[in-house]
């Protein structure tokens, strides 16, 4: 569980989170929208610590990360794994080792068990028999499978996934979409999804919070949102013809 109470960041002066509280619960696909500038990017960098919050705590499974030193914030970084939005694979390792390299960063595995670690992995996110591959060499669609494989290779208690859809056809969106929540609920992760993507929202969407102008305008469910008679919410969730077409056929 991630317990983030009273968030607050802002740069020369000009606020970008302002009082933000939030709780991602384990378990749940928690979803985190909002405006390109509602401030999605920098809470999140202020929760992994990439950023550091000028006031609040962040709590992970009641330990404040915010108020710890970075040698003290190393162990909840090995418990937390993170999607890239362009699945930041390195194209000069194989897929193999591209999942590998956080086990041989952080792990004390043989290399028998972190062979074993990465094939584990690999075909959770189905795929077999790519191992000696490079990412120039898959689609990319793949590519989002292995940088999954690569985020769940610790065992992580927490899982950040930004713009997880980014770039792709909406069947393999939908695909990335069942896979991250069927992982979610298999481990029990603390899952955050950063995202624009109105279908996944829809599609799996458990704890949606939407920042507005750096606060936290609205929280609710995927039911909840196609319901809202929040004014600014609309505005964001109808923006696309999906929405609005779903809309329409919800008020007959």
């Amino acid at each position: 569980m991630i317990e983030i109470r009273n968030l607050s960041k802002a740069f020369n002066g000009i606020p970008i989170l302002e009082d933000v509280s939030v709780d991602f619960q384990p378990g749940v696909i928690n979803m985190i929208i909002g405006q390109s500038g509602s401030g999605k990017s920098v809470f999140t960098k202020c929760i992994v610590g990439l950023l550091n919050a000028d006031s609040g705590s962040i709590l992970y499974s009641g330990k404040d990360f915010a108020s710890m030193s970075d040698k003290q914030r190393l162990d909840i970084r090995q418990d937390i794994g993170f999607l890239f939005q362009y699945s930041a694979l390195f194209d000069s390792l194989t897929v193999e080792e591209n999942v590998m390299f956080p086990l041989r960063l952080f792990s004390k595995m043989s290399r028998e068990e972190m062979l074993d670690r990465v094939n584990f992995c690999l075909k959770r996110v189905n795929i077999e028999n790519k191992n000696h591959l490079f990412p120039s060499e898959i689609s990319g669609g793949m590519k989002k499978r292995v940088g999954i494989a690569r985020a769940i290779a610790m065992n992580p208690k927490y899982l950040f996934c930004d713009e997880p859809n980014s770039g792709l056809d909406p069947q393999t969106s939908i695909v990335i979409d069942n896979l991250i929540e069927e992982i979610t609920h298999e481990f029990n992760i603390t899952t955050v999804v950063i995202t624009h993507d109105m279908n996944s929202v829809i599609e799996i969407g458990q704890n949606i919070i939407f920042l507005y102008k750096g606060k936290k305008w609205w929280q609710g469910g995927k039911d909840d949102i196609i319901r809202t008679d929040n004014p600014e919410i609309i505005d964001f969730v109808y923006a696309s013809k999906f929405m609005k077409t779903l809309k329409d056929k919800l008020a007959k």
